[in-house]
């Protein structure tokens, strides 16, 4: 099995390819970069998009694991919806299946979800939102790890020192999640 993985840090800390790898027994490869939004990975112009785009059109890959920069889909929502469905399209094309990585809110009180200027509860639901949407019009999997955080996160300690990205457990509890959901869809 082959995963691609396109997104950001949410991605990459903690090596978390790394760890899906080992739940999955596949191949992950991962198309990152810190910031960078799934519009990015159709931009053909830019170096990540040319990498992404060269992948989706000449590699095999069987789930395409989609993440967008933390907050834009409840802020730029419009925007997130029409590149999770472009690029959803062209996972399918390819032979692939499309897996939304459903993020996190910002740690509640940090500092982090202050500058954001959103309160928790309203990034948490604006997020789940958003992605269900995305994967409604997209036909893609959902790998709800924000439910996950919002759960544990008053009795876990699943984010790393700046509120907003996962520490090594929390990206642990990413790689678990998604990797269920593949694993689940891949028996079918």
């Amino acid at each position: 099995m082959r995963i691609l993985m396109l997104g950001n840090s949410y991605i990459f800390t903690n090596n978390m390819p790394q760890m899906l790898a080992e739940r999955t027994g596949a191949e992950v490869v991962h198309y990152t970069r810190g910031g960078a939004r799934l519009a990015e990975q159709l931009d053909p112009e830019t170096e990540l998009g040319a990498k992404t785009q060269k992948a989706l059109s000449e590699e095999q890959w069987d789930y395409v694991v989609l993440q967008e920069m933390s907050n834009a889909p409840v802020k730029t929502r419009n925007k997130f919806l029409q590149s999770a469905a472009a690029l959803c399209v062209q996972i399918h094309v390819a032979g692939a299946r499309p897996v939304l990585y459903l993020t996190w809110a910002y740690q509640k009180d940090s500092s982090q979800m202050k500058k954001s200027g959103l309160d928790y509860d309203e990034m948490y639901h604006g997020l789940q939102e958003a992605y269900r949407e995305a994967a409604l019009i997209g036909g893609a999997l959902i790998a709800d790890v924000g439910t996950a955080f919002y759960q544990q996160s008053t009795y876990r300690n699943l984010y790393a020192e700046d509120g907003s990205h996962p520490n090594e457990e929390g990206s642990r509890l990413a790689a678990e999640i998604i990797a269920a959901v593949i694993m689940e869809d891949y028996k079918t």
